[in-house]
């Protein structure tokens, strides 16, 4: 009886054993970049957001009340569009000739969330950014999108002022309808192309900005802009990551981000996240820990 039972407990090890073995192995947990951990996941990058929608609407109620009780303020006349020919070392702003106002937003993690298609990039590390990966993200992933935080609110409160909220986003015109739905589905609708939705292949091939700005200048009073990439509010920002920097921290055009200009975070992908590390750090602030001596006491 023992040997049996000695038997059959042997065998169903083995079974089991077997039946282990059979199995697939365990996926592997994907490698979360900090980037997407920071933008999708913190309440820090959530709190910035909040605090950038807060000011821009903070911005416009003060300017619209200010137009309601006729006291302007210097610069109520001029839009947050640069004009022709202007420059960031002397910023010249088109008027506002009396047009109704309005506020530009950037679509993608100004507006819209695209957690889908991060998911699906994280979940296949190394490949590298096709357009046509994006496009068909765009016709595939109008459900897979959120609001970015403090956007609802942001965007429900313009429009209650009266102000017109217009999107100007690198998307594509060719997918206009998908776009328009992802707007809607995410509580931002509604958005029509040509009219308050302005994408990539509208007015000319590029990816600047520049002459879809100029075309809803046009029509409105732009008084605001939101965005996460400094091409959202000019495509003059150009050059290398220290002249990029350079030039937004660069009086006077840094005193209009947080007044006409408010920029949302993006550690995701962007101009933002290029430079090599000697252009990064200036030579006389590198420290290397292996050829320090003892430094002495400050005075």
């Amino acid at each position: 009886m023992r040997r049996t039972a000695l038997a059959c407990a042997l065998a169903a090890a083995l079974l089991a054993n077997g039946a282990a073995q059979a199995r697939p192995p365990a996926a592997a947990e994907p490698v979360v970049p900090p980037g997407l951990q920071y933008l999708y996941g913190s309440g820090e990058a959530a709190a910035l957001s909040e605090q950038a929608y807060n000011a821009l609407l903070g911005f416009v109620i003060e300017r619209v009340w200010r137009d309601h009780e006729h006291k302007p303020a210097a610069g109520d006349k001029e839009q947050a569009v640069l004009a022709p020919g202007a420059t960031l070392a002397d910023p010249k702003w088109l008027p506002c000739d009396g047009k109704p106002l309005a506020v530009v937003f950037d679509v993608d993690e100004t507006i819209l969330l695209n957690l889908g298609f991060e998911y699906d990039d994280a979940t296949h590390p190394g490949r590298p950014y096709a357009d046509t990966l994006w496009e068909s993200w765009e016709k595939a992933g109008v459900d897979k999108v959120a609001p970015v935080p403090g956007a609802i609110t942001a965007v429900g409160e313009l429009r209650r002022l009266g102000v017109t909220v217009i999107f100007n986003t690198n998307r594509n015109a060719s997918t206009a309808s998908f776009t328009e739905a992802a707007l809607t589905h995410a509580g931002f609708g509604p958005a029509v192309h040509g009219q308050t939705l302005f994408l990539k292949g509208d007015l000319g091939s590029g990816s600047g900005k520049d002459s879809r700005r100029a075309a809803i200048a046009a029509k409105y009073c732009v008084i605001a802009m939101g965005g996460d990439q400094l091409g959202d509010f000019s495509d003059l920002f150009v050059g290398t990551p220290g002249q990029r920097r350079a030039l937004a921290s660069t009086a006077p055009i840094a005193q209009q981000f947080g007044i006409r200009w408010f920029v949302l975070p993006n550690p995701v992908y962007g101009a933002g996240l290029k430079g090599r590390l000697d252009e990064i750090i200036p030579a006389d602030k590198r420290w290397n820990s292996e050829h320090t001596s003892d430094p002495k006491e400050p005075n």
